[in-house]
């Protein structure tokens, strides 16, 4: 091979300092954590925020809040980048983003989930991942505009909260803002 395979060193990335990422635009999403009961979970969702630039994560409920040491063991610093709010009630956020005019998406199996890959663009959007045994609460799921599911094709049809928080906006930034 003429060209050498070379991994980039943290140097070459290109990344922005915290100052310079808390300036920077974002994305126009924000996650909700409803009841999310392992730190581990909630750091590794403030790494995905931090990776994706979205504008900020909703700790509501019993959700650990930095500075928990195994959020900060998983988040690696995100909690200094990563603009956040922890609320004990859900439906209050809610209201305020809806008044904000963010869409409201639960991320949750539902007899009315819209596949993930089904979605519309929506140009401020709202994601509410839940428990990671109960899920997003009835009553929080009845407030939203839309339910979103994660096709899965294996036994268990469960993803681990943080993965899921992942692929969705993954998948929404891909579609409502990179291809438009």
């Amino acid at each position: 091979m003429a060209d050498e395979l070379e991994k980039l060193k943290l140097d070459a990335l290109g990344r922005l300092s915290i100052e310079e990422f808390k300036q920077s635009n974002k994305f126009p999403a924000v996650v909700v954590l409803e009841n999310v009961r392992s730190a581990m979970n909630v750091g590794a969702i403030f790494r995905t925020a931090d990776a994706f630039a979205i504008e900020k994560l909703y700790l509501c409920g019993y959700t650990p809040t930095p500075p928990h040491k195994d959020i900060m063991r998983t988040a690696l610093g995100s909690v200094e980048s990563v603009n956040w709010e922890h609320h004990a009630d859900t439906q209050t956020v809610l209201n305020v983003l809806k008044n904000q005019g963010y869409t409201i998406c639960g991320v949750e199996q539902t007899n009315k989930s819209i596949e993930l890959q089904n979605i519309s663009i929506m140009p401020k959007v709202a994601f509410i991942v839940g428990n990671e045994v109960d899920g997003v609460n009835e009553e929080t799921l009845l407030q939203c505009d839309a339910i979103l599911e994660i096709p899965q094709f294996g036994t268990k049809h469960s993803l681990n909260v943080s993965v899921a928080t992942s692929i969705v906006l993954w998948h929404w930034l891909y579609v409502s803002q990179i291809q438009k």
